[in-house]
């Protein structure tokens, strides 16, 4: 049975209703065509059913916005009903496309602005909601997650405040530090891996590869991503390589302190393909030199991999790193804003996770568990051998 088909024979938690924020509106959009097209093809013994009302609509898409005043001040605004509603509510922290005016000045909406608005949103709803769930695939404050010295926890703090303005469930992806989510161990908190799309997405792009372990390699860049690497390296049957960073701890450049070197742990890359795995791509500048150490360890082709692309330096060096046939493709989601520059890289490969999103909604939305959707082995193995089965045709 698809997975789309498996469950709905409960009651659905509340009418669904996805408030996807202007940061999230493009993805927003398609998810909202997948759960249209899920449910309007599913077949429900139920569906006259008084519980299953306004189950099958064209849009299940709230209409709301966040509009500012010219002192730069905002508001949340819903303009439909919303009572009694699983709501599902999108936000994209990190799109600093977004822009507002503050007396005639232009600025660029930074986190804290977006984190603002979802708030503002969560406010309008008044309590009025059966179920608030906030997906937020950049899970804000993400990086600033623990205490070293005298310093604000910041992501512990929005979370604690999210679930007391009444959600009740967060959502978000490849968070940086999921411990973070003791800060409230009494609500829901999910950090999923896209690891099948990543997979699934290289597959489609790439048609030569030899995905065992004596052509292929997986590496993390540090060793906060061990398990990242480790769970991809165990699913394709691949060995894994680890880089750790030395630091200079007697300064601190741009809030950290600066890398005096990559050290390498692992057996010989020497001529296979390498997949550097990695929560996200910031500056650029680690995964670069993790690379450029592969390359003196005459690494065959890289693949960066990264579930956010934020690219805060731009592109220029990643364009110079591949025509230096350092990196050979850079993958990342669409979980964050992705500009046009980018998207029209030819080494860029996009991995599409609004389909996958789109699934989660719609089953906990019939409160069942999404256990088999965080758990992409069995996908992943399937994906595998179909593709070694194209090869050998």
């Amino acid at each position: 049975m698809q997975r789309n088909e498996k469950n709905y024979e409960t009651i659905p938690a509340g009418s669904l209703g996805v408030i996807s924020l202007e940061s999230c509106r493009a993805m927003g959009e398609k998810v909202d065509k997948y759960l249209v097209q899920f449910r309007s093809e599913r077949e429900h013994k139920h569906v006259n059913d008084i519980a299953f009302e306004g189950y099958h609509k064209n849009t299940y898409l709230v209409n709301c916005s966040t509009p500012r005043f010219g002192s730069g001040e905002a508001k949340g605004i819903i303009n439909e009903s919303v009572r009694g509603f699983d709501l599902y509510m999108m936000v994209d922290v990190t799109n600093y496309s977004m822009t507002y005016t503050v007396c005639g000045h232009e600025n660029h909406m930074s986190p804290d602005d977006h984190y603002q608005d979802l708030k503002r949103i969560i406010a309008a709803v008044g309590g009025k909601a059966r179920r608030i769930t906030v997906l937020m695939p950049f899970l804000y404050e993400s990086r600033q997650h623990k205490r070293t010295s005298r310093e604000s926890l910041d992501c512990a703090l929005a979370l604690q405040e999210l679930t007391r303005m009444g959600v009740d469930n967060i959502i978000t992806f490849d968070a940086h530090d999921p411990r973070v989510q003791n800060a409230i161990p009494l609500n829901g908190f999910e950090t999923v891996q896209p690891a099948y799309q990543f997979i699934k997405s290289i597959l489609q792009e790439v048609d030569d590869l030899q995905i065992d372990s004596n052509h292929m390699m997986v590496i993390s860049p540090d060793e906060g991503g061990t398990n990242r690497a480790v769970y991809l390296a165990n699913v394709l049957g691949l060995d894994i390589g680890m880089f750790y960073k030395r630091r200079d701890y007697s300064k601190i450049v741009d809030g950290r302190n600066p890398i005096v070197a990559h050290e390498f742990l692992g057996s010989s890359v020497e001529g296979k393909d390498v997949l550097i795995i990695d929560d996200m791509i910031s500056s650029g500048d680690s995964m670069i030199d993790v690379a450029t150490e592969l390359k003196k360890r005459k690494a065959r082709r890289i693949f960066v991999v990264a579930t956010f692309g934020l690219f805060t330096d731009g592109l220029a060096k990643f364009d110079k790193a591949v025509a230096d046939g350092i990196i050979y493709k850079v993958v990342t989601t669409n979980l964050t804003y992705q500009t046009p520059e980018l998207l029209s890289k030819p080494y860029y490969i996009n991995c599409d996770m609004s389909k996958y999103i789109a699934y989660i909604i719609d089953t906990l939305n019939h409160d069942l568990s999404i256990s088999d959707l965080l758990d992409p082995y069995e996908r992943i193995e399937s994906l595998v051998n179909r593709y070694i089965g194209r090869k050998k045709q």
